[in-house]
């Protein structure tokens, strides 16, 4: 699965330049951007902090809500692959991660269609909050299924028992990585958007031939 998506990303790029939606500029901070994700992670593993608060995931929600979906989707994947090689984090869980991030990275491109102004780093931080807790019930939703019982009787049922296996493991690591996803937001989304958007105009031209 992962090595499946992994090409996917690359064959989206590359269909991304050919039809010139996405230029090398673009590919350049998605590099750029994938790489401090890696290194944000390998910090936050060297110096580990409360519960489940990491930095990584705030690089992808800003270059999402500046550069769009598709880079969002892109910088959420290979920046969680980037950062497993890194870490030594590669395992049946990595196909996961790299989708759950490059969905935060891709539904932070539509909130940047949609929100713009002095709000926009509020709504950031929200965002930022609540993908902390669907992030973490993405990653017990990649196993519960092998859990033995874990798929017997009917839809609510299944539903009650993993919000009680959800509540009793993972609630509370969750809600510390939500709450670090928003205090980071808040302390450092305005100038970095305000970087990000600078490279953005600077590097971005279109090309009219001449007669």
């Amino acid at each position: 699965m992962t090595a499946g998506l992994v090409c996917l990303a690359l064959l989206a790029i590359v269909v991304e330049l050919q039809g010139r939606s996405m230029r090398a500029t673009t590919v350049a901070a998605l590099g750029l951007l994938a790489s401090t994700v890696a290194v944000l992670r390998f910090v936050a593993l060297t110096f580990p902090g409360l519960g489940g608060i990491s930095p990584v995931f705030a690089p992808i929600a800003l270059g999402g809500f500046v550069f769009g979906a598709r880079f969002g989707f892109l910088l959420g994947a290979l920046g969680l692959l980037a950062s497993a090689l890194v870490t030594g984090g590669v395992g049946p869980w990595l196909a996961f991660q790299m989708f759950a991030a490059g969905w935060m990275g891709a539904t932070a491109g539509l909130l940047g269609k949609v929100v713009r102004g002095r709000g926009e780093v509020a709504a950031l931080a929200v965002f930022g909050f609540v993908w902390g807790l669907l992030f973490g019930v993405a990653m017990d939703l990649y196993f519960w299924p092998f859990v033995a019982g874990a798929t017997e009787g009917d839809l609510a049922a299944i539903v009650g028992r993993f919000a009680v296996f959800y509540a009793a493991t993972s609630l509370w690591w969750d809600v510390t990585r939500a709450v670090g996803n928003l205090v980071l937001l808040l302390a450092i989304g305005a100038p970095l958007l305000r970087a990000l958007r600078r490279f953005e105009r600077r590097f971005d031209f279109v090309y009219a031939p001449g007669p």
